[in-house]
């Protein structure tokens, strides 16, 4: 590689809720080729003129389409790292992207697991380049914008309980957050249209009869209250 050339590509830290669990998990690709050939990374893609990528959003896509074959609930661009030191074939930049995917999503393949976030975080999972960094940027951003949006209800099942909600938001801000505080928020949702009583009733082993919602988004974006989910100083 020239020493003038800059290595430019797209990675994607693609989380989906644990299944029977209120835990995050980071979608991981063995790696096939040098450098780190057989090691666990995000998915991402080489971004040049060979290929028929328009736009970064574009390498984001082929990137889970090539790699991992998985359609995310939702995806936004987080942020671009890049230095002569994070690649060893020299001067090299990414951006990387957060994807939510639905809890139920299944991957194929031995080259393809899902992870415990909180592992790849304590750097229990080492992962090659900067993709340890590259998944607590992440974190940090969805983290941040569960306070203020709707976002961890991408993360739900089709239909979902409070208990439900209540445990992805839990998952994406690695605390505990109070129940009433949710429950005024998923009712803001319900009067506004983003958030629909199916009239059903999920009946857990024990306790009684859950209510089940639906996440109905009416845009691309998540949406923003304008006061946090956290008390003041929180």
């Amino acid at each position: 590689m020239s020493t003038v050339e800059v290595l430019a590509s797209v990675d994607i830290v693609a989380l989906r809720m644990a299944p029977e669990a209120q835990h995050l998990q980071v979608l991981l690709h063995r790696r096939e080729r040098e450098p780190h050939a057989g090691q666990w990374a995000l998915p991402g893609v080489i971004v040049n003129g060979r290929t028929p990528d328009t736009s970064l959003e574009a390498a984001a896509e082929r990137a889970l389409r090539e790699k991992t074959q998985v359609v995310p609930c939702y995806m936004e661009q987080v942020g671009t790292e890049g230095n002569a030191f994070r690649d060893p074939r020299g001067w090299s930049l990414s951006t990387y992207y957060l994807a939510l995917l639905e809890p139920g999503q299944a991957v194929e393949g031995e080259h393809l697991a899902f992870f415990d976030l909180d592992s790849v975080l304590a750097r229990k999972v080492l992962l090659p380049f900067d993709h340890n960094l590259l998944v607590e940027r992440a974190r940090e951003r969805l983290a941040a914008k569960t306070v203020y949006s709707s976002l961890p209800l991408y993360l739900l099942a089709e239909k979902f309980t409070v208990l439900d909600a209540l445990g992805a938001v839990q998952a994406c801000l690695g605390q505990a957050v109070n129940n009433t505080s949710l429950r005024k928020r998923l009712e803001r949702l319900r009067e506004l249209g983003w958030v629909r009583d199916t009239g059903e009733k999920n009946q857990p082993r024990l306790g009684r009869p859950q209510q089940l919602y639906q996440y109905t988004p009416q845009g691309e974006r998540a949406f923003m209250f304008d006061r946090s989910l956290l008390p003041e100083g929180a």
